[in-house]
């Protein structure tokens, strides 16, 4: 078992920057790749970004490439994603999630681990 916690949502104009943060615990955090999905209200839950599990490697979905950035500290246990140039499309709640698959998985039913999510707003 992993137990992902996020931390860092909130409240940010249009523009704005928010750095949230996922911390794990359990089995060996370095063996697995991470993602960070996004989940606003009435829609499925998207793919953001993901990293490989020694941190080298990393992916985005285009309508973030150049805006956010993933990253992750396997000596602390947790992975990263920060996010510059906030629209309000980006209002969601963020997850981070855990999978022994690649770093490009998409696809949520592929990650193993889930965290409880964590709200952003993003006003205009």
């Amino acid at each position: 078992q992993v137990q992902l916690v996020e931390s860092g949502g909130g409240l940010v104009q249009t523009g704005g920057s928010l750095r949230l943060s996922c911390a794990a615990s359990g089995r060996t955090f370095s063996s697995y790749a991470m993602g960070w999905f996004r989940q606003a209200p009435g829609k499925e839950r998207d793919f953001v970004a993901a990293i490989g599990s020694r941190g080298g490697i990393t992916y985005y979905t285009d309508p973030v490439k150049g805006r956010f950035t993933i990253s992750r500290d396997n000596a602390k246990d947790t992975v990263y994603l920060e996010m510059n140039s906030l629209k309000p499309e980006g209002t969601a709640v963020y997850y981070c999630a855990a999978t022994s698959g690649g770093y490009q998985e998409t696809r949520p039913y592929k990650y193993d681990y889930w965290g409880q999510g964590t709200q952003v707003t993003v006003s205009s």
